[in-house]
């Protein structure tokens, strides 16, 4: 046989192979093996075929002799791991699938099917190793196929499994130590410990807009950052009566917070675009003061002047009273600047709202503020059957120095004479 009918040959083989045609498929496969005694498709098809007939032994021959002459290949190394699994043989079978993942660090159904194994062979740490692995590399995987999905769902069902038994070990062994803890140091710590075993993830600044390097990038700031929260708190009741007051008259006095362009392309805002499922009253925006709005609230007005506000001309502050109807969701987002803090004071909560920024969620409490940094990944629910309502402002971020802040304020104002810097915006 001239090398030029091998491909021809082996095409023959394979065709008689995928009818089940094994004896037409091997005589084939025996002209190709004796005029190249060391091709690895030969070794590789005679394996796949012991292997549908049950017969592992050969398959395994086969499948080492395939690799002795093409070691770089991994998909052999995964069929070898195949039939070293029906065969029983654990140690053939790991080996084969190391073998496949040195060859490719990436490679999917090597590192499952060695998440599988090990879990079977109650090598825990080895199985949680693996199936972090393997479940990273899913998300590659698009469309992913219903079996395959459920595979990986059982998997993942089983690390939450873990993860959770080994923070327990480690919330056991450190519940004494922990005590001597601030609320803040046992914040940090709670975290560092949620994401080492697997129980959280950490969410970095993203911003659209300016970005003031080295801040920390702190989910929910410390309430000591902000000695003015107490008063501002302390006239939520005033401050609801004035919303409620609003209220009364229907929606006539709110606007949609998402208002995208006509023409802006389908995206994660579309279902709230226009619409009072989301609905806003603005008293301040883009640092300019709506006097008429600030009439028809002066008890809101007062509270906010009482409070350190950013003072970007043109940028910030900005104050509204954010309203979310019932069985509505604003989507996963991040906002444009971390030199800010976004402030929440809950004036309307019912039950089954709550608010997750980063990886922590928490309910809104009425009348109780918190601060929190808007650049990290944040989303809000109101699975309710009454409406959800909060006053929102920004303040500087606490971490940006007041000469740092002024010096902020003086590049984007040589910036603006320039005609430079783009307009701020986005969904708090």
């Amino acid at each position: 046989m001239q090398s030029n009918d091998l491909d021809t040959v082996l095409s023959a083989a394979a065709a008689a192979q995928q009818q089940s045609d094994f004896a037409s498929a091997r005589a084939h496969l025996a002209t190709i093996h004796k005029a190249f005694p060391g091709e690895p498709r030969t070794h590789n098809m005679l394996g796949m075929m012991a292997l549908s007939e049950g017969n592992y032994s050969d398959a395994i021959s086969q499948f080492e002799a395939a690799i002795v002459s093409d070691p770089k290949e991994p998909a052999l190394r995964l069929n070898l791991a195949t039939a070293a699994r029906r065969m029983g043989d654990d140690a053939r079978e790991l080996a084969a699938l190391k073998g496949a993942i040195e060859l490719d660090q990436r490679h999917f159904m090597a590192w499952l099917r060695k998440a599988e194994l090990h879990q079977r062979r109650a090598e825990t740490g080895e199985a949680v190793q693996a199936w972090n692995a393997t479940l990273a590399l899913s998300r590659g995987i698009d469309p992913l196929p219903p079996a395959l999905a459920e595979v990986l769902a059982r998997g993942g069902a089983w690390l939450a499994e873990q993860n959770d038994r080994f923070g327990k070990v480690i919330d056991d062994a450190l519940a004494e130590r922990r005590k001597g803890l601030s609320a803040a140091e046992r914040r940090r710590f709670d975290a560092c410990a949620d994401v080492l075993v697997g129980r959280r993830r950490i969410f970095t600044n993203q911003c659209e807009g300016i970005h003031y390097p080295f801040l920390p990038a702190d989910e929910y700031f410390d309430r000591s950052h902000f000695p003015w929260l107490e008063a501002l708190e302390s006239r939520t009741d005033a401050i609801r009566a004035e919303l409620l007051a609003l209220l009364a008259d229907g929606n006539s006095a709110l606007e949609p917070y998402v208002q995208q362009p006509p023409g802006t392309p389908v995206n994660l805002w579309s279902e709230l675009d226009q619409s009072l499922d989301w609905g806003v009253f603005f008293l301040w925006n883009y640092g300019k003061r709506i006097d008429e709005a600030c009439a028809r609230c002066p008890e809101t007005a007062a509270a906010l002047d009482l409070v350190p506000r950013v003072e970007l001309p043109g940028r910030a502050p900005t104050a509204f009273f954010s309203i979310l109807q019932p069985r509505k969701h604003i989507p996963p987002h991040t906002g444009v600047t971390n030199t800010r803090t976004i402030v929440h004071l809950p004036l309307i909560v019912p039950d089954g709202c709550r608010f997750r920024v980063g990886g922590e969620t928490r309910p809104w409490v009425e009348g109780r503020a918190f601060a929190f940094d808007d650049t990290i990944e944040h989303e809000a629910w109101n699975d309710s059957d009454d409406l959800r309502a909060v006053l929102i402002l920004d303040v500087w971020n606490p971490y940006l120095e007041p000469h740092e802040r002024e010096l902020l304020g003086l590049a984007l104002d040589a910036a603006d004479a320039s005609g430079f810097v783009p307009r701020i915006s986005d969904a708090r």
